[in-house]
């Protein structure tokens, strides 16, 4: 039997239907994860989808999204404009999260500078420095700060402005959090410091 590709409406639809089906469990949505990273072409529709707050599934598709990224990071790289200028239009926590994972994943690729690395345009690094202090200063989970705290770290190694900004955070925050932001806390204030 011969395969032709879907269409693009089709391929929507195809992981619609997918994305209905996940649930927090984690072997649910690495499950979905996994169809994604063994058909490759499903997955510009992910990171759209993950960018439309609208769509009922937007969490959903964010969470693959982190799970894909920790194998094929480097397929976001045609899709980096478009990821990085839309940080900012996330708004449900539950797409923030894994997405604070990614941006992590990526800053931390950027600097690594080998043959996988991904190259962010200074526009990009911007975005991800602006949209890191907003979920830092912001009321979000202490997941996502703390994604945050350790992006914000390691871009403060390349613009020196960060460690200080970071350092005045964080130290006034400290009290005002749970033991997990804490423990982040107090780990990168002792790197700056």
């Amino acid at each position: 039997m011969h395969y032709t590709k879907p269409t693009p409406t089709k391929m929507l639809s195809e992981l619609h239907k997918k994305l209905d089906y996940v649930n927090a469990y984690r072997e649910n949505r690495l499950k979905v994860a996994n169809e994604i990273l063994e058909n490759q072409y499903l997955f510009n529709d992910l990171v759209s989808i993950c960018f439309s707050p609208s769509d009922k599934n937007n969490h959903k598709a964010c969470w693959i999204l982190e799970f894909v990224s920790y194998e094929e990071l480097i397929w976001l790289q045609p899709h980096l404009d478009f990821f990085c200028s839309n940080l900012k239009h996330l708004k449900d926590e539950s797409a923030i999260r894994p997405i604070a994972k990614v941006v992590q994943l990526l800053i931390k690729s950027h600097y690594k500078k080998n043959e996988n690395s991904i190259l962010l345009s200074e526009e990009n690094l911007q975005n991800c420095i602006e949209i890191s202090f907003d979920w830092l200063i912001n009321d979000v989970k202490v997941a996502t700060k703390a994604y945050s705290i350790r992006t914000l770290y390691v871009l403060g190694n390349y613009y020196d402005w960060i460690h200080p900004e970071l350092q005045i955070i964080l130290n006034k925050d400290f009290g005002d959090h749970s033991a997990a932001y804490k423990a982040v806390a107090k780990e990168v204030l002792k790197k700056i410091e």
